[in-house]
């Protein structure tokens, strides 16, 4: 879930009193450069200027002597980052494909270098985290939940496709959880976030500012003393500590029917188990965009053995194809504007999609695709 209002300025490295039109406050506490995203009534959408800011924030930390992690969070208390704003990419779709192509390529970029960072770096993923929310955490080294966590990558149901490297780290998850994930948007709340291999750890959501202010005391800390401190606060945490994964009941059955080579075999296999929660996920994956389905399965199958550049290439070919196309602007409509849950898909058929419009996805852009 993406937003597209422009906010370019860079904001400076102390930022001790901000304006309420701050979107990211970026500030040095101690020891850590902390980054706030900070739109709370938006549940912390990321815009592009937001991306600009975190980015080339992130390039003078990493150079600077003094700072020796990051700590990203969101403002608020209700969410991490939501994604972004759908409606404003969906509204600016087809009058400005250039928009579109920096939003991506630098939304990517911010990924790629989160992953490839060269100092400690803590995601507190309290709240909604969901689409571009999950691409600025889960790529990084350490990765915190709390009861109030939810996870999700609810892409296909608004025809687009588990991106920000979703085909990267979603085929990693246990078993084929990614491919259910994926496929059809579950959500993962609080210690399954954890369980589930998304988050790295677990804290109490009341020990978040205590944490913070412990990493952020730290001298000159390496890896090891920040996962260390992280690790102490994750031992002492007791909500649900002896729940049992939600999913834990239905991996042999997701094992099993997302296994498949092909989405509608995908169908077939969760027609033919007949349970309950089969046939609740069979009508979940009816309700979503057929092309959507195919391009994320092939997206997840092809990124289990790619890596996460060659991930995120293939993913920007797919953005750029889905924004010239009628189902995200479809899906929007149906789900964010006009509200009746009735999209109307094309091809609203998964035996309409064929092997030729899936392979157009993903052709290469030639000089136009994402370079590193």
């Amino acid at each position: 879930m993406y937003g597209l209002v422009d906010y370019c300025g860079l904001v400076s490295q102390r930022m001790s009193k901000h304006t309420d039109a701050a979107e990211v406050l970026l500030e040095r506490k101690g020891c850590a450069g902390v980054i706030t995203l900070n739109r709370p009534k938006l549940l912390n959408t990321l815009t592009v200027g937001m991306i600009r800011q975190i980015y080339t924030q992130l390039k003078k930390w990493e150079q600077d002597p003094e700072t020796f992690l990051i700590i990203i969070k969101g403002a608020g208390g209700k969410a991490f980052c939501a994604g972004g704003d759908i409606r404003a990419i969906s509204e600016i779709g087809n009058k400005n494909q250039k928009i579109l192509q920096d939003f991506f390529r630098e939304e990517y970029m911010l990924n790629n270098y989160i992953a490839s960072y060269r100092k400690p770096y803590v995601a507190l993923i309290h709240g909604i985290t969901m689409g571009g929310g999950v691409g600025v955490s889960v790529h990084g080294q350490f990765r915190v939940a709390t009861e109030k966590s939810l996870f999700a990558m609810p892409e296909t149901a608004i025809g687009l496709f588990p991106d920000v490297g979703g085909g990267y780290f979603l085929p990693r998850l246990q078993g084929k959880l990614g491919y259910f994930l994926g496929l059809t948007g579950f959500r993962l709340k609080g210690r399954d976030v954890y369980t589930a291999g998304i988050a790295t750890h677990f804290v109490d959501s009341e020990k978040l500012d205590t944490l913070e202010e412990d990493l952020s005391a730290l001298k000159a800390p390496s890896s090891e003393n920040v996962a260390d401190v992280l690790e102490t606060y994750h031992t002492k945490s007791k909500i649900d500590r002896d729940k049992s994964f939600i999913l834990e009941e239905h991996m042999d059955k997701i094992n099993s029917c997302f296994s498949a080579n092909t989405v509608e075999q995908i169908i077939e296999n969760l027609r033919q188990d007949g349970s309950s929660f089969a046939l609740e996920q069979l009508k979940v994956i009816n309700k979503m965009s057929p092309t959507s389905l195919k391009i994320t399965l092939r997206q997840l199958m092809e990124g289990s053995s790619k890596t996460l550049q060659e991930v995120l290439t293939m993913e920007y070919r797919l953005s750029q194809s889905c924004m010239r196309g009628h189902d995200f602007y479809e899906g929007v409509r149906a789900l964010l504007i006009d509200k009746d849950q009735s999209p109307k898909w094309k091809p609203a058929d998964l035996k309409e999609v064929t092997d030729e419009d899936l392979n157009n996805h993903f052709k290469s852009l030639g000089h136009n695709d994402l370079k590193f």
